[in-house]
């Protein structure tokens, strides 16, 4: 089955689900849908930031500081983090994920809800090649640099800048993690 075959969940403007379709048409119609978006600190508080991979459906080509993707259809955001995060990162065993907000992403003909999480992982790290196409653990002040310097994906953007305004995320500071509580 293609990538574009994979059945979605088609959601309305309160999350709720109003139908299924594949991917490739939600993406085409640009249909409201769910994604997962993870946060991966390492042992030191390092951020792992990654550029996406020419061949993606969606951002090719651009950094990301959260690994993630679409809920599929039926599927749980909590347990479609911990799919994505352990496929992109490339590991197995990774604890669960810490939901932390969840926010609706709408620009242009792209529209998601997301759910926004935090991981740490002390796992070595193989990221999935058709996935990522350069990776790193980038210090907090590294990549605030970055973030003026890089091309980043945009909903990711929109992502991190929410995450600063978090209720206690002190995720800049040197070793700084996030709180647990989900917050919508």
């Amino acid at each position: 089955m293609s990538v574009t075959d994979e059945i979605l969940d088609v959601v309305d403007e309160n999350d709720r689900v109003v139908r299924q379709a594949p991917r490739g048409e939600v993406y085409a119609k640009g249909l409201r849908h769910r994604s997962a978006f993870v946060l991966v600190r390492d042992a030191e508080g390092r951020f792992f930031v990654h550029r996406r991979t020419a061949t993606k459906l969606v951002f090719p080509s651009l950094y990301d500081m959260f690994v993630g993707g679409v809920v599929g259809a039926g599927e749980s955001y909590d347990d479609a983090a911990l799919r994505e995060a352990e496929e992109e990162l490339g590991v197995s065993g990774l604890p669960r994920p810490v939901p932390l907000f969840k926010f609706l992403y709408e620009h242009g003909e792209h529209r998601w809800w997301s759910w926004v999480y935090e991981v740490r992982c002390t796992l070595p790290v193989a990221p999935q090649a058709e996935e990522v196409a350069w990776h790193g653990f980038l210090e907090p002040a590294e990549l605030e640099r970055r973030l003026v310097d890089w091309e980043w994906v945009p909903d990711g953007l929109a992502a991190f800048e929410r995450l600063r305004e978090f209720d206690g995320f002190d995720g800049l500071g040197p070793g700084g993690s996030c709180p647990g509580g989900r917050h919508a």
